[in-house]
């Protein structure tokens, strides 16, 4: 039986967005479970028949949200390094307990398949080409939440409840959440409005790279195989020949946007270095990414110039946080009788 309701949660975040209208071009029915801490960033799809939006929470959210759901894409996080280190007790409540919690209520739904997102930063800082089998280095509260997540659903698979978890590189590229906090994406925003790229001390660690339709793409990919080829299975999400050192991809960012090389330090120096091997998706699911590094700065680069990208407050993730824990707090001090004014 083909699969062809989904729910997503965290599916108007940066990856949740794009791949939500990846999968309403494919014919499916999508549930989007999320926050909307970023804004309604889901209003060009407004009015698809096949879209149903829930304003809810994955650590509290009612199980009758997955009533007829036949597979669940989660990705519903603090969604990085940063944001994670900002409150180590809420992102393990968020990113290791409330995801464990989205996958066993999946499971006691009836749902028959469950994508974990999670991230190559479990793998941390190590030597060589790094397959799924590598030992895990985590060195961040991020990292660590997302690791002890899998542990944790991995599991769960049994024949009828199919599990797989998705190891995705650093992610670029436009997306309706716009997100300027990541790599390339704050390299683009740098050369391109004031003339330099900031690079993160010391310039020579590693990341693997990939553009955000193509980690969309990866979702699809899971959802649309044989369920004995990907249930207990983890995958690394990206390619090979998009493994890169930090410095030296500046270089690139700057050449793909057509602006003069020149950039400057920020922060200190990054621990965390990593390459990865993609194989495996390759072989198993006959997955390839479509986008090229230059390719994603050229359309952020574009869409800088021409205002359809803007950059704001929310387009940086550990920032608007604060924002919002600030007004949070303010609110709560002036508000009297459920009112402000």
């Amino acid at each position: 039986m083909a699969l062809r309701r989904v729910l997503v949660t965290g599916g108007a975040g940066y990856i949740g967005s794009v791949l939500t209208d990846l999968l309403l071009q494919r014919g499916y029915e999508v549930v989007v479970l999320d926050r909307f801490f970023f804004g309604d960033t889901l209003r060009d799809l407004a009015g698809h028949p096949g879209l149903h939006l829930v304003r809810d929470d994955i650590r509290w959210f009612p199980p009758e949200v997955l009533r007829g759901v036949d597979a669940v894409c989660d990705l519903a996080a603090l969604s990085n390094d940063p944001a994670g280190e900002l409150d180590p007790e809420k992102t393990m409540a968020i990113n290791f307990r409330g995801r464990v919690r989205v996958a066993r209520l999946s499971r006691e739904a009836g749902v028959r398949r469950y994508i974990f997102a999670s991230t190559c930063s479990v793998y941390g800082f190590q030597d060589g080409m790094l397959t799924e089998t590598a030992p895990p280095n985590p060195l961040t509260t991020y990292a660590l939440a997302n690791l002890e997540a899998e542990r944790h659903v991995l599991p769960l698979a049994d024949r009828r409840f199919a599990v797989t978890v998705l190891r995705q590189a650093t992610v670029y590229g436009a997306s309706r959440r716009m997100r300027f906090d990541l790599a390339i994406n704050g390299m683009t925003l740098g050369i391109v409005r004031q003339g330099r790229i900031p690079v993160l001390r010391d310039g020579r660690q590693w990341r693997p790279m990939v553009h955000v339709r193509d980690t969309a793409r990866a979702f699809l990919a899971v959802l649309e195989a044989d369920a004995d080829a990907v249930s207990g299975e983890v995958f690394n999400v990206g390619a090979d020949d998009q493994n890169f050192e930090i410095l030296p991809l500046a270089e690139r960012v700057a050449a793909a946007a057509g602006c003069p090389f020149a950039y400057e330090w920020y922060g200190l120096p990054d621990h965390r270095s990593y390459r990865v091997a993609f194989g495996k998706i390759a072989r198993r699911l006959g997955y390839r990414t479509a986008v090229t590094v230059e390719e994603g700065v050229r359309e952020i680069a574009d869409g800088l110039r021409s205002g359809t990208l803007e950059d704001g407050p929310r387009t940086r993730t550990v920032e608007w946080y604060r924002t919002l824990l600030q007004w949070h707090a303010t609110l709560r001090q002036v508000v009297a009788n459920g009112s402000v004014l």
